[in-house]
């Protein structure tokens, strides 16, 4: 008999610990998915994560402290709060994108969904651990619980980016974790069915609530289909969550767009005029062009560009995501619009982070093409400080020239010529220009040129461009890419560097305004 009794006891304990566990792991997603999706919307992914996260802890805080009112039934309380914790888990992300998309209320909804989700993963762990300590001492039930929750939250942060964001996505992620509370709840409610007041209750509600997640689930994709076309003015056509970022395409007529994390890269009726410039006039100022380096760019159409100089030996291209970079090889749209550069024998693709890549790199170039997205977080922006700026300069050749996009100097100024003072702490020649492109506006660009170098004039770049195959770029009009108008004149800013990354403030402060 006292053996049974030592098994049961032993195996109730694995029971709890193991719902400490599971509870941990779900709170972490939560937090881990409000913060992406907030991210997604909104823009500014360090600060929505701060922002996501501290309010988690001050609500789990409130539960933590609310749960000393719980004095009798905890295992009751403690399987109602996990079949609620499923049903909000669950439909969180259903939730901010009704929220963001029919509504101009996001960040109350958001409030109150975190404000719920973190009080009642607050109350659950003291509650767990008063229910351990009727089988262990309040010393080693406390040490195994915070034990199991860390682990927990260690396991979540893991499988979160590696797994749970690139194959399920965001919708379903949301849905699966809530099936994972709910199956805590059940479990629980079967094994201490005995010593719960109303076991047939729960049981129902825990049947209700997983019809529901389990329907969810099945039907994510046309949920977030519904919700998501909202959310752009054309149809989508490709819709898909890589482990870096998420893809959209859309089409109607002879548009087709490309928008990563809702931002516009490109609309194929005008993105030859952005490509052109950001291609041909490095191209036409460089003493050479043998080798050449595109950072970014792995939708292939800078590369399209490049591949129409036979000088050209071989290309580089280093992009982050291989979503985009198959998506650029192998989807009809796409090799379409780049004319299959990606599979050209000259072009080589590496998928890996471009500040790493360059830092390890030991080849020399004659031209640098960067073309990744605007500075708008930390990972981002380090791409466009002094400390990136001097790897390149030695990866470049003598008398190789750099051109990076450098946002909007109309509607982000201070970002724009922040990026051109950066690349000016670095190289000695160094000369803007901007071009007009229906989708996003006047856009701009910034070049820095290696010594030695023939004497720089734009008379002398505009002679060497060969026009006859181009679209946009002509003669005629070269001598107004490099004219600023009065409101987008420069300005005087701070440089960009690891250490302040002043660049993403200033991009977020002008186009917060701009919107």
């Amino acid at each position: 008999m006292e053996e049974t009794s030592r098994e049961q006891k032993a195996s109730t304990v694995a029971i709890l610990l193991c719902s400490v566990f599971i509870i941990s792991i779900c709170g972490i997603l939560y937090e881990l998915l409000i913060s992406s999706i907030a991210s997604y919307f909104q823009g500014s992914s360090i600060l929505h994560f701060s922002i996501v996260i501290g309010l988690f802890l001050s609500f789990m805080g409130v539960g933590s402290y609310a749960s000393k009112f719980m004095k009798h039934r905890l295992l009751d309380w403690f399987i109602r709060f996990e079949v609620v914790l499923s049903l909000v888990g669950g439909c969180s992300t259903l939730i901010l994108y009704m929220a963001f998309s029919l509504t101009p209320y996001f960040y109350l909804i958001a409030f109150l969904l975190i404000a719920t989700l973190g009080f009642f993963i607050g109350i659950e762990i003291p509650m767990l651990t008063r229910i351990l300590r009727q089988y262990e001492n309040l010393k080693d039930a406390l040490a195994k619980v915070l034990s199991f929750d860390y682990l927990g939250a260690l396991f979540a942060s893991v499988i979160f980016p590696l797994l749970l964001l690139p194959y399920l996505g965001l919708m379903k992620t949301a849905f699966a974790i809530g099936l994972l509370n709910l199956i805590v709840a059940v479990i629980n409610t079967y094994l201490f069915q005995d010593r719960l007041a109303n076991a047939k209750l729960l049981y129902f509600s825990e049947a209700v609530v997983g019809l529901i997640l389990v329907a969810g689930f099945a039907f994510s994709f046309q949920l977030s289909t519904v919700f998501e076309q909202k959310l752009y003015r054309d149809p989508i056509m490709l819709s898909q969550q890589t482990p870096y970022q998420k893809l959209v395409l859309t089409h109607w007529n002879q548009d087709v767009r490309l928008y990563i994390n809702m931002n516009l890269q490109f609309s194929s009726v005008d993105e030859y005029r952005y490509h052109e410039a950001l291609v041909h006039i490095p191209l036409a100022t460089a003493q050479a062009k043998e080798k050449v380096l595109i950072l970014g760019g792995g939708d292939g159409l800078a590369a399209r560009e490049v591949l129409r100089y036979p000088e050209v030996k071989s290309i580089e291209i280093v992009d982050l995501d291989p979503g985009i970079t198959d998506l650029a090889t192998t989807h009809p749209v796409f090799t379409k619009l780049n004319k299959n550069s990606m599979q050209d024998p000259r072009v080589t693709v590496h998928n890996q982070d471009a500040f790493k890549f360059v830092e390890s790199s030991s080849a020399l170039y004659d031209v640098v093409l960067i073309d990744l997205p605007d500075p708008n977080n930390a990972s981002l922006g380090k791409l466009y400080s002094v400390a990136f700026y001097k790897l390149l300069q030695k990866r470049l050749a003598a008398g190789g020239v750099l051109v990076t996009q450098s946002t909007s100097p109309y509607y982000a100024p201070k970002a724009f010529w922040c990026i051109h003072q950066t690349l000016e702490a670095v190289f000695d020649t160094t000369i803007p220009y901007q071009v007009y492109v229906p989708s996003f506006g006047q856009w701009g660009f910034n070049m820095a040129i290696n010594p030695p170098h023939l004497p720089y004039s734009v008379d002398r770049i505009k002679a060497r461009i060969d026009y006859k195959p181009l679209r946009f770029l002509n003669a005629a009009s070269f001598d107004g890419l490099f004219q600023f108008d009065e409101d987008s004149k420069e300005v005087t800013v701070e440089t960009n560097r690891l250490i302040n990354q002043v660049l993403i403030q200033y991009y977020e402060k002008s186009w917060d305004k701009a919107r």
